[in-house]
């Protein structure tokens, strides 16, 4: 529509004043959109949180799955384009005198680009982060305190929003997004994440539970592309525009397709489920060793280096439906480690070890 064809057109001129006047904050640009990444929730901020607060490492993956979710069908819905690509193929431009976008090794996602998945993943998560940090001020009562507590709310809002503002602005620098995109992306986030905060009954969701979830999730989301296809829409139109696009081939992964999200989010959900129902979590994150800042520590410290471990095994993508796969039981294998897999041994470790000192 020409309403569209505008918005996109503004967005174009935008992205081309950052590429422009922001070369030099280019690293952190780039740095940013990674912090953005939804796949850090699972490798960073869930080892961190679990430890520190089980209910609050919880609600991040159901928060992060739901989120990236609803992410998902939003851009089956909207058919939202990327500017890299629509620049190369918008008839608005007189003569075919399209703008030049650079491109960088992290422009060329594949799927959609309305919302935006790194604006929406890391508002949603951050919105838990910054609501359970806040959580414990309420307890301050007494006039001094109701000071700091203001000054705590307004440095964790105002840092909220500084990182988010950093990740909308590099998901624009890189042209994988226009600023429309990542604004929604931000505010469906946070919606998702406010939902979450009156969903108590994740708290003690049974395995059946979480199982008859992700069996849900898996239905709907194939059971709509399978209709639009037989109505002869196909929902992955994006990935044959990335592909002809994209300046260099070996940019485009197969890990930024509309499934490779759904299956790593689906079996990371499940992996969750797994370890809070199993004999190991029961015995160590609930036994009398729970309560010690030593293990928690060393809970935290293993847990991040094992996940970056994880970093380490490459699943092969000559077979698509092999790295589904494989990327289903890889996220499944993540929380697994952080809820029951460590926690376990360290308990153990630390059990040891109080037996030879008696």
């Amino acid at each position: 529509s020409i309403k569209m064809d505008l918005l996109h057109s503004n967005g174009v001129l935008i992205i081309q004043h950052l590429q422009r006047d922001y070369r030099a904050y280019q690293d952190f640009l780039n740095f940013m959109s990674h912090v953005g990444d939804p796949r850090n929730i699972f490798s960073i901020y869930f080892p961190l949180w679990f430890q520190l607060n089980q209910v609050v490492g919880t609600k991040m993956i159901w928060v992060a799955v739901i989120g990236d979710w609803f992410n998902l069908i939003f851009k089956w819905i909207l058919f939202g384009h990327r500017p890299y690509w629509w620049v190369q193929e918008t008839m608005i431009y007189p003569n075919q005198s399209s703008p030049c976008l650079e491109q960088f090794p992290i422009t060329c996602e594949t799927g959609p680009g309305s919302p935006s998945g790194h604006a929406m993943g890391s508002s949603c998560v951050w919105y838990v982060m910054v609501t359970a940090a806040l959580s414990y001020t309420v307890r301050w009562k007494d006039k001094s305190a109701v000071t700091l507590r203001r000054l705590t709310w307004s440095f964790l809002w105002s840092i909220f929003w500084i990182i988010q503002i950093s990740v909308c602005i590099s998901r624009v620098f890189i042209a994988t997004h226009f600023p429309h995109q990542v604004v929604l992306g931000v505010f469906a986030g946070i919606l998702v994440a406010e939902a979450f905060e009156h969903t108590p009954a994740i708290q003690t969701a049974s395995l059946r539970m979480y199982i008859k979830t992700n069996l849900f999730l898996f239905i709907f989301a194939l059971g709509f592309y399978l209709s639009l296809k037989l109505l002869d829409i196909d929902l992955l139109w994006s990935v044959p525009k990335a592909k002809k696009w994209c300046a260099n081939p070996d940019w485009i992964n197969i890990d930024t397709t509309p499934f490779a999200g759904l299956v790593r989010n689906l079996g990371a959900l499940l992996g969750l489920g797994l370890g809070i129902n199993s004999e190991m979590f029961i015995t160590s994150c609930k036994g009398k060793n729970s309560c010690k800042i030593s293990f928690r520590i060393l809970c935290i410290s293993a847990s991040l280096a094992t996940l970056q471990l994880y970093n380490f095994v490459k699943i092969p993508t000559h077979t698509e439906y092999l790295f589904y796969i494989l990327s289903f039981c890889k996220s499944a294998a993540m929380p697994l480690t952080v809820v029951a897999l460590v926690p376990y041994c360290v308990h153990s470790l630390m059990r040891t070890t109080e037996k030879k000192l008696n």
